[in-house]
């Protein structure tokens, strides 16, 4: 039999985040992000899910984009991160696909390329975020440069926000008065706006948002933010009881014995570990459900296996099913006890674990 260890992905949940962001932003069109795998879901089930009704995707490099051209799908796709060569520029006008352009050798790559047919580009300005991009005072000078190209076809500009899941913060305020000040006297789309950015400040929303992590079910706000009431998650992580026995008073669970039984207590054991992608540094505590029942991890998560407090949910036994996260155990919540964030847990899942399809 195989090891008792999957990831359902709920494609259904995927398209019903997708016009959630739609509906936040009205007007506005969105490009569904599906770098990194989408998220660990699967880019080409997730893009072909999507592939009637997003207006485009968002990869981070070339490799990823052509994956998704490949599998068929036509829609735009725009590279977040550019292209690392003058030589991906051929491949690039080939494939049909749109680049950021963040930096001045990027840019002097894209001036000096003979396309076979007219670009198109993003041009991202470094408004607070400090990692790409260029600065507010280079911004117009390079904006002309490609408006006078005569292989651009067409251009939005573009920023990226540092704190847009803090809403009480004034940090996005300030970013987007730099973006909108260095920008005023261009004439061109915008796109400033990343998951956090489409939930909570519609000022931001632009011509183009960029939803991420909300495409896969978890908000960027946390669970407590209405937002995540809206959202379905797109992923249940899913194992079963291999082992069950029951402890005395004192007796340590696991490697390096952390965790100690306080009074008679019943542990299972899951067939999931950290080399399948679960955080190594889940402390005790951290939530998890078994036949439905909400209950805790105990005692260090190993490679392969993670130990569970069975007391009190009846008759567990083995083959019963464990969800790591889900639709009854929020990932926010394992993130945040793991001291992490969804978009790892989400992402570290591996090709140890296979991903089952469901639609409806």
């Amino acid at each position: 039999m195989p090891r008792p260890i999957r990831a359902r992905i709920h494609l259904d949940a995927v398209r019903h985040n997708y016009r959630q962001a739609k509906t936040f932003a009205p007007g506005a069109r969105a490009l569904a992000v599906v770098k990194a795998n989408a998220y660990g879901h699967g880019a080409v089930a997730v893009a072909r899910v999507l592939a009637e009704e997003a207006d485009g995707f968002a990869v981070a490099y070339l490799e990823e984009a052509l994956e998704l051209r490949e599998s068929g799908i036509r829609a735009p796709i725009l590279l977040l991160d550019g292209i690392f060569s003058p030589d991906e520029m051929t491949i690039l006008d080939r494939a049909g696909l749109t680049t950021v352009i963040h930096s001045r050798l990027q840019l002097d790559w894209l001036l000096a390329a003979r396309p076979e047919r007219p670009l198109d580009c993003w041009l991202k300005m470094d408004s607070g975020m400090h990692r790409m991009g260029f600065a507010p005072e280079d911004f117009s000078a390079a904006c002309a440069e490609l408006a006078d190209c005569p292989h651009v076809r067409s251009l939005v500009l573009m920023s990226h926000f540092a704190r847009a899941d803090e809403p009480d913060h004034d940090y996005t305020e300030q970013q987007m008065r730099v973006f909108e000040l260095a920008t005023a006297a261009t004439r061109a789309p915008r796109s400033l706006s990343n998951s956090a950015g489409v939930l909570v400040w519609p000022r931001a929303h632009g011509d183009w948002t960029r939803p991420g992590i909300m495409l896969y079910g978890a908000s960027p706000l946390g669970d407590e933010h209405p937002s995540a009431a809206l959202l379905r998650p797109a992923m249940t992580l899913e194992s079963a009881l291999i082992s069950v026995r029951d402890l005395d008073p004192g007796e340590p669970v696991g490697y390096g014995g952390r965790f100690v039984c306080e009074c008679p207590t019943r542990v299972g054991v899951a067939a999931i570990g950290y080399a399948d992608g679960y955080p190594r540094h889940a402390p005790d505590g951290t939530p998890v459900a078994v036949r439905g029942c909400m209950t805790r991890i105990v005692g260090r998560v190993s490679m392969d296996l993670v130990t569970l407090d069975l007391t009190g949910i009846e008759d567990a036994a083995i083959g019963d099913p464990v969800e790591l996260w889900g639709g009854q155990v929020s990932a926010n919540a394992v993130a945040a006890a793991s001291g992490t964030i969804a978009y790892q847990l989400f992402t570290n899942i591996n090709r140890r674990v296979p991903l089952v399809y469901e639609d409806g």
